[in-house]
């Protein structure tokens, strides 16, 4: 049951990947800790691997993504050329920061964020369209600042990016393409760190490699995969505004559930 409780997971967190570059990590972290909370894994440890988990599928479905993305043109590579080396840099911070963080107060601070996203998702970007994008240093203060939440997170980093392009004046359609291959080095630093700062820590669930559970990444990446496509094929023909309320609904219900778990 777990298994195919994690595959059809992998199925959605690959469609939301693909259809709103969110990086399908806001599904996987709650849905891989009521798995571990299950098969009884320390609270010491649950979450930390539940997010270093969640990046490493990140790492090959933003690549399957971001091939989708590609073919329609949408994702502009001068943005992320520049961003990349200030996300790798933040995940790699991300799981630093992590690794100090209790097991209960991380799951807390996971559910007040997916809350936030359940808001932002249902309501809408708010934010303005005033300014072009900033000069490089600010490009790559901003870019540390999302790595650094994202791989804390263990999110692929949509839900600031995307913000962050469009604020900038860059469309909607675009900035998720581009969140989607800027989701791509958070991931890869942020499972790097993961898989340091848990080399040696006890309590882990069996088949892990510091902070990742192969069996759990396994299972996700076979439906992730197959599903983001999908994603961003569905991206760049319907308007997704109901579907991220009714992804907000779904985040809600997850944070309310690992919130009882406290």
């Amino acid at each position: 049951m777990d298994v195919l409780f994690l595959v059809a997971s992998g199925a959605v967190a690959g469609i939301f990947a693909g259809l709103l570059g969110i990086g399908g990590g806001i599904i996987i972290v709650p849905v891989l800790a009521m798995v571990f909370t299950s098969q009884g894994v320390s609270i010491d440890v649950l979450m930390h691997v539940a997010i270093g988990t969640s990046l490493a599928t990140i790492v090959i479905t933003s690549l399957s993504s971001i091939r989708a993305h590609h073919k329609h043109k949408a994702i502009d590579w001068s943005v992320v050329r520049v961003m990349a080396v200030g996300v790798f840099v933040g995940g790699l911070i991300g799981a630093a920061v992590a690794k100090q963080i209790p097991g209960e107060e991380l799951k807390l601070i996971f559910s007040i964020f997916m809350f936030l996203i359940a808001a932002q998702m249902y309501f809408g970007n708010t934010t303005k369209a005033h300014r072009t994008l900033p000069k490089k240093p600010g490009m790559l203060l901003a870019a540390t600042s999302i790595g650094t939440v994202s791989s804390l997170m263990g999110v692929g980093g949509g839900s600031m990016s995307v913000p962050f392009l469009t604020w900038c004046n860059v469309t909607i359609r675009n900035a998720v393409a581009t969140s989607s291959a800027i989701g791509f080095p958070i991931a890869v630093s942020g499972t790097i760190g993961f898989i340091m700062m848990g080399w040696s820590v006890p309590d882990r669930p069996v088949m892990s490699l510091g902070y990742v559970n192969f069996p759990a990444f396994i299972s996700i990446v076979i439906a992730s995969v197959l599903s983001a496509p999908l994603g961003a094929w569905i991206a760049h023909r319907i308007s997704p505004v109901i579907l991220k309320r009714v992804f907000a609904g779904f985040l809600v219900i997850l944070g309310i559930r690992m919130l009882m778990t406290l």
